[in-house]
């Protein structure tokens, strides 16, 4: 079980990270965008820490309060529950 959950954890941040980027590349081409509500949910499911890294890397959603306080919560109940699945 330890494997498949890191598994999980690994592949929904690098998921994450990627629909940011893209919902970025989206803004700039000025096309239709991701709904906001699909990126909290994959920071909530575990892809928190890739949601994260997007917004500082791409600077992207770092201007919404909703993201820069909701973002960082929703990692540490990640790694609460990673932590308490893992030990």
């Amino acid at each position: 079980m330890r494997s498949g959950l890191l598994l999980w954890f690994l592949i929904i941040n690098v998921v994450s990270y990627l629909v940011m980027a893209d919902d970025k590349r989206r803004a700039r081409q000025r096309r239709d965008r991701i709904p906001e509500r699909t990126l909290f949910l994959l920071a909530a499911i575990g892809g928190a820490l890739g949601v994260l890294t997007a917004m500082n890397v791409k600077r992207h959603k770092t201007k919404h309060a909703s993201f820069r306080v909701g973002i960082p919560l929703l990692l540490l109940l990640n790694a609460v529950l990673l932590g308490y699945f893992l030990f």
